[in-house]
């Protein structure tokens, strides 16, 4: 591990989970602090500033749902939310509230701990393949920085998570080629192919970003769908192309 510990936050109204974790997180590196209802939650967020927010869905006070929608009110912090209901619905809501991930309780902790892994190399990578050398893309009135992960859409900048600027980045690094979800799944998730996994989580990211980017998101110009494959960023015509 690198001589600055990642933080994590992991919030559980149970404290046998919230002992496990700390136990477990703490051995392979990371620094782990922890909050047993919603509101210690977003009190605990505030005075530590952790690097990513493990957060159980039924909790006192305030549940995962509310803690979510307040953590993005003022943070792109990566979110892995624990969940057991059975109903998918409800666990796309909190995809659909902001979260990056979810995970089915009863999990193993050792998946958690791939899926942490995963969120938070992928939050921090850049540069990929297929992004011109000054790393700034103009399509039309957006502007996406990868150097700095920033987009704005004419003056005003665009707050968008981790995963959903990797999203994004993927995108528009092969602008005009259409991924599957399966494939946006592996690239940005890590997420093997073997896995079994709803890809639901690639339509809800697709969809916050086009609320975020598109002037019409019913009818998006930027990311299109690629019916029966997937999604696709429409094809960047470069300078001194036809």
């Amino acid at each position: 591990m690198e001589s600055h510990k990642e933080k994590i936050l992991v919030v559980d109204d149970e404290a046998s989970i919230r002992r496990i974790l700390e136990t477990r997180l703490s051995m392979i590196g990371y620094d782990v602090v922890t909050a047993g209802d919603g509101e210690e939650a977003l009190e605990t967020f505030r005075k530590t500033d952790p690097d990513l927010v493990v957060l159980d869905v039924m909790m006192p006070k305030l549940d995962g749902y509310g803690v979510c929608q307040e953590l993005r009110k003022e943070s792109d912090v990566p979110i892995i939310m624990l969940t057991a209901l059975g109903d998918v619905a409800d666990r796309i809501t909190g995809l659909e509230l902001g979260a990056d991930d979810y995970v089915v309780k009863p999990f193993s902790p050792k998946e958690l701990e791939a899926r942490i892994r995963s969120v938070l190399r992928r939050v921090d990578k850049t540069g990929a393949s297929g992004i011109p050398s000054s790393g700034v893309i103009h399509v039309g009135n957006i502007k996406i920085d990868t150097n700095k992960r920033q987009v704005y859409k004419g003056d005003e900048r665009i707050r968008l998570t981790g995963m959903e600027f990797s999203l994004l980045e993927l995108l528009v690094s092969r602008s005009g080629e259409a991924f599957s979800r399966s494939e946006i799944l592996q690239e940005v998730w890590g997420y093997t192919p073997e896995r079994h996994v709803d890809t639901r989580v690639v339509d809800v990211h697709i969809s916050r970003l086009r609320a975020k980017l598109e002037d019409d998101p019913s009818n998006p110009e930027l990311i299109l769908t690629a019916r029966g494959t997937g999604y696709l960023f429409q094809r960047i015509i470069e300078p001194g192309e036809e």
